[in-house]
């Protein structure tokens, strides 16, 4: 989840964040704890001085026995002037530095106070988003028995469709005198040759969708790509039923089928001769679809087989 891990990288720059600024805090501490040591320092240093009374160059000068000795006085007094002024210098360089690390830890502490800000806000929306979860799961799972009675009742439908198709079809050949069937000899049913379902048993998430799929679906088609017959035969269903919507059958000989599912328009009627590539109708989603799509299948001697052993040089896209 991309919230879960932006909450946990706040969390690692909060935790960086407390690190810095323990860090800073005690090197404030130490530095502060210094400068207070070389204060006391030069405090005694100057009430030493005044103990003493401020040195005079002119006592040096009249108090020496020889040049001599008056160089080495005045190098003793330049040396206590350097060194009062390499401690007023450290001083000054300590406080410096104090002041830039307090400007840090400012700096850090309202970095670490906006990243909690934000870290609160993202454990919020994470929240919102686990409730509005468990709100889908909940209303999944009390409609999880009415889905199963509306797949249950759909496989029913979806058998009973069948058998009439295969039924009509072997009529209809017993009626023209012709009780044999060529298998095979099928040609793509659209343009497309994207297959988004295969045949066989599948998840849909689709309340009302046969997760037994009977056929494959053909996607990258729109609302005006043409669904063409497979192989000539003549139409023995055009109908619409509520789960595959605007669907065309044609009988190839008895008991051998093609069907044409979820189009959007119907362009022959039941007794309509077909030949091979000719127009059946447009592709759609009407029915129980998530999108614009064809639905075929074939059957052969009354029974569902894989039109993807016949149909070559598919795309695979599921």
């Amino acid at each position: 989840n991309l919230l879960q891990s932006e909450i946990k990288g706040v969390e690692s720059l909060i935790s960086e964040y407390e690190t810095l600024i323990t860090q800073t805090e005690q090197e404030i501490r130490e530095n502060e704890e210094e400068e207070a040591c070389q204060y006391e320092k030069f405090c005694e240093r100057v009430r030493s001085m005044e103990e003493r009374g401020t040195v005079s160059y002119w006592s040096v000068l009249f108090d020496s026995a020889s040049f001599s000795d008056l160089l080495s006085a005045m190098d003793f007094i330049s040396e206590i002037m350097d060194s009062d002024q390499k401690v007023i210098d450290d001083l000054r360089a300590l406080r410096e530095q104090i002041e830039q690390k307090k400007a840090s830890l400012e700096t850090s502490l309202a970095e670490q106070q906006s990243a909690k800000e934000t870290l609160v806000a993202k454990k919020s929306e994470l929240n919102t988003q686990r409730a509005a979860a468990e709100k889908v799961l909940a209303e999944l799972k009390a409609n999880e028995a009415q889905y199963k009675q509306v797949l249950s009742e759909m496989d029913a439908a979806m058998e009973r469709q069948q058998a009439e198709i295969v039924r009509l079809s072997r009529e209809l050949a017993a009626k023209n005198g012709d009780t044999t069937a060529t298998l095979g000899g099928y040609i793509w049913p659209c343009s497309s040759r994207y297959i988004t379902s295969p045949l066989g048993a599948r998840y849909t998430g689709i309340p009302g969708a046969s997760t037994n799929h009977a056929g494959i679906d053909i996607g990258r088609v729109g609302y005006t790509t043409q669904a063409v017959a497979a192989k000539a035969g003549t139409v023995i269903i055009s109908a619409y039923n509520k789960y595959r919507g605007n669907y065309v059958v044609v009988s190839h000989g008895s008991g051998n089928t093609t069907t044409y599912q979820h189009l959007s328009s119907r362009s022959v009627s039941v007794g309509d001769y077909v030949a091979q590539g000719q127009v059946v109708g447009i592709t759609g989603t009407t029915g129980v679809s998530r999108g614009p799509h064809l639905h075929f299948e074939i059957t052969e001697n009354g029974k569902i087989v894989n039109p993807l052993n016949y149909l070559t040089n598919y795309i695979k896209g599921w």
